[in-house]
């Protein structure tokens, strides 16, 4: 990680004006390095969600580096609230499911990948009713974000969906699920217990 300096170095004279310190890991204040320029881009693996990239690229600081990089059609996250009994604490509808590459049971909010092409949204839409049954009159994009931008080139997008009405879930084969609702003020809690 680049560290950021501020420090300044004292003047040796009146006429001079003090300057920044500068280091290997010292980036300028106030000044964007620019891009990264592509050199060379060769697909190292090709699989059903996702491909690997070796780029051979110059880094905006001038060196050369070979990377290698997930590309992902990008991700939705379904953040789906229930207001009706108690709109001051309403239920979040959350996700409990095995995750292989975590080794593990883990709880989540519902989530899944876009399809190519797919807008980010209808892609919300999709994955609520698909894993949860849920449908949702008021949909708001909340943020937007890379999840690991150090080796994942992909987006993923938080929607906040509101005003839900049950339904039936449409699970893809490869998804079990279990489906369950918990207060909002309880998902901090659990989440410090690490349960979340």
């Amino acid at each position: 990680m680049a560290v950021l300096s501020t420090k300044r170095k004292k003047s040796t004279s009146a006429k001079t004006k003090p300057t920044q310190a500068v280091t290997a890991k010292t980036v300028a204040v106030g000044k964007r390095a620019g891009k990264a320029k592509l050199l060379s881009s060769k697909l190292a693996y090709k699989g059903k969600v996702f491909n690997v990239y070796t780029d051979t690229l110059i880094e905006p600081g001038g060196h050369r580096n070979v990377r290698d990089v997930i590309r992902h059609n990008g991700s939705v996250v379904i953040l789906a609230v229930d207001e009706s009994k108690n709109p001051a604490d309403p239920d979040v509808i959350l996700e409990r499911q095995y995750r292989h590459a975590a080794g593990q049971y883990l709880i989540e909010l519902p989530a899944g990948t876009r399809n190519p092409g797919e807008a980010p949204l209808a892609a919300a839409k999709r994955e609520l009713i698909e894993e949860t049954g849920f449908r949702a009159k008021k949909w708001t994009m909340l943020l937007k974000y890379f999840a690991s931008p150090g080796f994942l080139g992909e987006w993923m997008q938080i929607y906040l969906a509101r005003d839900i009405r049950a339904g039936e879930a449409k699970l893809e084969e490869d998804e079990n699920l279990e489906v369950f609702r918990m207060p909002l003020s309880e998902i901090g809690r659990a989440s410090c217990r690490e349960r979340v």
